[in-house]
């Protein structure tokens, strides 16, 4: 567990807060999605931009992508040992996103590019409503794949906070050569 990809079934599901946590645990760097993909005013980076980084990160030895941007995803499976995957139930990623709009009021997320003062839209809402089951199906296949095509791969799919803490107090302290 050197390269850990950390993927969710949707926005508020966790996956930033897990990822520092884990982090903190492995002491391996960790790095999140967003603020590779987002430049200051929320503009997005072009595709080319926004791979090149990815391609930078993954050739590291060891670290946690955090994010799920499907478009570059190959870019982090083909390097990536690890997924630990988050499906909490819809209601709880709403509140979350929710919260996290009124915690970072006009403030940038630590996860955030700079510049990107925490919003939260009725477009944004609408997309993690209508998209929610979807990716549900979308995420347990991709997670299929990654095994069959590397079966020494290792997948861990956390569904609640109890699932979470778990992982982190039990996997994440043993160490990596006990895997």
């Amino acid at each position: 567990m050197e390269r850990i990809i950390v993927l969710g079934v949707s926005s508020g599901v966790g996956k930033s807060s897990f990822a520092r946590r884990l982090a903190e645990q492995l002491a391996i760097p960790v790095y999140h999605l967003d603020t590779y993909f987002w430049k200051p005013g929320w503009v997005e980076s072009s595709h080319e931009e926004f791979s090149e980084n990815q391609k930078n990160l993954v050739d590291q030895q060891c670290w946690i992508i955090e994010g799920n941007y499907s478009t570059t995803y190959d870019i982090r499976r083909k390097r990536a040992d690890t997924i630990i995957y988050l499906e909490r139930p819809l209601a709880v990623c709403l509140y979350r996103v929710v919260k996290r709009r009124i915690m970072y009021h006009g403030k940038n997320r630590p996860d955030m590019a700079s510049g990107c003062p925490e919003k939260l839209d009725r477009g944004f809402f609408t997309f993690i409503i209508s998209t929610y089951r979807a990716r549900k199906v979308k995420m347990r296949k991709r997670l299929a794949q990654f095994i069959e095509e590397s079966p020494q791969n290792s997948v861990f799919f956390l569904r609640n906070q109890q699932d979470i803490d778990e992982f982190l107090k039990e996997k994440a302290t043993t160490s990596i050569s006990d895997f």
